[in-house]
């Protein structure tokens, strides 16, 4: 099930804790993408507070928020670019998009296959797409009281799986929320250390979230499989028929 847009807008931008989860997954989605100059950036879900970075240079930059959801106006104090959606039907053009990213969208759809193959539609050639789920092993999942507490939880090698079946080609994957999900004080002294210490570990055991980049494939196109030809047994005896005498033939 989707989250209110409201609680959502308040765990990141009015708790200490959620601003610390937006430096978080927004310092790593930076490491893989450094700038969009000239590019179409699109946002599903809740991934408003991640995209700021690229409205001085992106070409455009759209915030799809799903009907279930609701909507608010980003980013404050300037043009809105949030947009009302059905969750697998958007209004974007197919194959213009060049990058997409996707923040409390594809654990909490009821329909993860319709969406998958709605990111497929709008993704352009050279295009890429960044899931950002819960951590199936990380302590964020366990704990309800952030939005990575609902939906389904993802391992690495499931997302993964998921995306291939949708023709999707993970290329990269890193992990983020190390710290631990509580905003004791104690806690959130620590979390710039965890942070740092988190990001030199595996990701499937690090913390609670993990992004996985993805290409799309376009090769072989969609509804299409190929098939090994079948063998044709031959009957018996055609290939190599057996000589003898002719019907009627006199005997010896």
């Amino acid at each position: 099930m989707h989250l209110d847009v409201q609680d959502l807008r308040n765990f990141y931008y009015r708790s200490t804790l959620g601003r610390a989860a937006q430096k978080s997954l927004r310092d790593r989605m930076i490491e893989l993408w450094p700038e969009a100059k000239g590019q179409t950036v699109v946002g599903f879900g809740f991934a408003a507070p991640l995209l700021r970075p690229y409205l001085a240079e992106a070409r455009r930059v759209v915030t799809l928020m799903p009907g279930p959801q609701g909507v608010m106006p980003w980013p404050a104090g300037m043009p809105n670019t949030s947009v009302l959606t059905e969750e697998t039907l958007w209004p974007l053009e197919t194959g213009h998009v060049d990058k997409l990213v996707l923040l409390h969208g594809l654990e909490t759809s009821e329909r993860p296959s319709d969406l998958l193959e709605e990111c497929w539609r709008v993704l352009g050639p050279g295009g890429r797409a960044l899931f950002i789920v819960p951590n199936r092993a990380g302590p964020w999942a366990r704990r309800d009281g952030t939005p990575f507490g609902y939906g389904r939880p993802y391992s690495p090698g499931q997302l993964e799986a998921q995306l291939k079946r949708h023709q999707f080609m993970p290329e990269r994957h890193v992990g983020a929320l190390y710290q631990f999900p509580s905003q004791r004080r104690l806690w959130m002294k620590s979390a710039g250390l965890f942070e740092r210490i988190g990001r030199h570990v595996p990701t499937m055991m690090a913390g609670g979230a993990f992004m996985v980049e993805a290409t799309k494939l376009v090769w072989p196109p969609k509804g299409k499989t190929s098939r090994a030809p079948k063998r044709v047994s031959v009957l018996e005896g055609l290939t190599e028929p057996a000589i003898g005498r002719a019907r009627g033939a006199p005997s010896a």
